[in-house]
């Protein structure tokens, strides 16, 4: 049994042949393949003798350069010519001038000489105990009279005539000496003790006893004043002791 025979689409024939378009196509391909590769070949040996006369000449525009249309359009025509006209005025640049004047100096005053204020001495700060002052030597007192007592425990006391002196002359404006002083006030004896009573710590017979009165005198001077002499001072001042 013989091959079927291939059948062909007729819509696949060419009207005026009657091959298959496939066939058609392929024979053109073949036709032309030649022209684009010589097509090609024109266009780069072109572009490479471009670049060889005038390497800038594909990427540089020139301004001299004119075109075809160009010249035809304005034929027999001069260049169009572009002239600026302008009016230039000096320009002055003027800088701000200053001067500087130097100050006059001031003269400076003379000071009129003041007079110097002298300082007064500082103020004298009154001592504790009184100054003392000199005083004149009493006259020897009589043997067994109360100033020989009161001479006499000076020195037990180890207190000078300077001291003695001293008690003369407190005890002479006190009582004068007399065992049996007294005033208003209830100031008794030589001391003048007041009251006359504080002198029984000296003794019971303080209102008659010189020695009691001097001993319990002497006791509240070194308590007070130190020494008769303080007490003196104090008494100068003040007028009592």
């Amino acid at each position: 049994m013989a091959p079927a025979a291939k059948r062909t689409n007729p819509s696949a024939l060419e009207p005026a042949t009657g091959r298959p378009i496939s066939t058609m196509h392929n024979s053109f391909k073949n036709k032309t393949r030649p022209i684009v590769v010589l097509l090609a070949f024109a266009a780069a040996a072109g572009f490479f003798l471009v670049n060889l006369v005038n390497p800038n000449s594909g990427a540089t525009a020139e301004a001299n350069m004119q075109f075809a249309h160009v010249q035809d359009r304005f034929a027999g025509q001069h260049p169009q010519a572009v002239g600026v006209t302008a009016t230039y005025q000096p320009v002055s640049n003027t800088r701000d001038s200053y001067s500087v004047a130097a100050p006059t100096p001031t003269p400076t005053p003379t000071p009129t000489p003041t007079q110097t204020e002298t300082s007064a001495p500082a103020a004298t700060t009154q001592a504790a105990a009184p100054v003392q002052q000199e005083v004149a030597a009493a006259p020897t007192p009589d043997p067994g009279s109360a100033q020989a007592y009161a001479k006499t425990l000076l020195a037990s006391m180890g207190l000078g005539d300077d001291e003695y002196n001293c008690l003369v002359l407190l005890w002479n404006r006190e009582s004068g000496w007399n065992v049996h002083a007294s005033n208003a006030s209830g100031a008794y004896g030589i001391p003048q003790a007041l009251p006359g009573s504080k002198m029984s710590t000296a003794g019971p017979d303080w209102q008659n006893n010189y020695e009691t009165q001097i001993k319990w005198g002497m006791g509240y001077i070194q308590g007070r004043y130190s020494t008769p002499c303080g007490a003196w001072g104090h008494s100068q001042s003040t007028g009592w002791y």
